[in-house]
């Protein structure tokens, strides 16, 4: 834990981390975005150590309150624990006494008072975390909630994006794809922004919206006039079970006018960066050669998000302590 120490000192500098919960970016400032990719690149190394684990988190628990199928977010944090050193719990809302009429306020009480320090919460509505956290006294961490936010895929991208290029501000960064239903799109932009990256959504009209440009987004509809431009293009998966509508005439006509095919890898720079929070529907977001050529870092994000949730749970662990 030296390196750690040291290096969350360090980083701890000029911005200390007071947050118990961590629910979102649109709420975090620079400086606290930063401390987090600088306490995650001093973890960073516990995953290739031959005894893959750091006692910061022995002896507490974390439960997975999952409402949402998930692999990788769920499998990601549950790692993240174990090398922390704490216990772990997988609540499936499947198998609980939710389906048999419990509120989400009594769920997350009773849960509260097995001795549980944080609760990592994936759920379909909107503001479920920000409810939870009012409602418990240990740290809450939002794994995805509707289309809100997910903030630690927000945090993985960006440290990803750091870590090869250096430096956020100043970057040109394309999300292309179903923004309209995109949490992680949101946490992205939020985060991005607050970097001093400038962000363009790009998709048809249908998914893309006009009201995004409030939030500091530039929006575009034609994906071939402006590829040239993007040091880092992160594709979205096409979320069918989130779309009412028929909102692209099919996914052959999507993929032609959105998809990354070699073509079009053909005509980007030749350094940028290409993204996937995953699932990837290989042909329809991006070409198979493209999801596994030398510009794409998407497994490099399923590994960098194993450091940044330890940096969260971490964080968020000694805050709650501190008060």
């Amino acid at each position: 834990m030296t390196a750690l120490n040291s290096a969350a000192a360090s980083a701890r500098e000029s911005v200390i981390w007071p947050h118990r919960h961590l629910l979102g970016l649109e709420e975090l400032s620079a400086d606290e975005i930063t401390l987090i990719l600088d306490t995650a690149a001093a973890f960073e190394d516990v995953s290739t150590r031959s005894v893959k684990k750091v006692p910061a988190l022995r002896g507490r628990v974390v439960v997975n309150l999952f409402f949402e199928d998930s692999t990788r977010t769920r499998t990601s944090f549950t790692l993240a624990a174990q090398r922390l050193s704490a216990d772990v719990i997988d609540f499936t809302a499947k198998t609980s006494a939710v389906n048999k009429g419990e509120s989400l306020r009594d769920t997350v009480r009773n849960i509260e008072a097995m001795g549980v320090d944080i609760i990592v919460c994936r759920h379909g509505s909107s503001g479920a975390p920000h409810l939870i956290a009012k409602n418990v006294a240990c740290c809450v961490i939002n794994a995805g909630d509707g289309r809100h936010e997910h903030p630690t895929q927000g945090l993985l991208d960006i440290y990803t994006i750091r870590k090869v290029k250096r430096n956020i501000a100043g970057l040109k960064i394309a999300i292309v794809g179903d923004i309209n239903n995109s949490r992680v799109a949101r946490s992205d932009l939020h985060g991005l922004l607050k970097l001093g990256a400038e962000v363009t959504f790009v998709g048809p009209p249908t998914l893309v919206s006009g009201a995004f440009e409030k939030l500091g987004a530039r929006v575009a509809h034609d994906f071939d006039s402006i590829i040239g431009e993007f040091d880092v293009i992160n594709m979205l998966r096409v979320q069918r079970e989130r779309i009412s509508s028929n909102v692209f005439p099919s996914i052959q006509e999507y993929s032609r006018l959105f998809g990354l095919t070699n073509e079009r890898m053909r005509r980007a720079r030749p350094d940028v960066l290409v993204m996937h929070p995953g699932p990837i529907n290989r042909g329809v977001e991006l070409a198979g050669e493209v999801a596994d050529g030398p510009n794409s870092v998407i497994l490099e994000q399923v590994t960098n998000g194993l450091a940044v949730r330890m940096a969260v749970m971490f964080l968020c662990k000694q805050a709650s302590e501190s008060h």
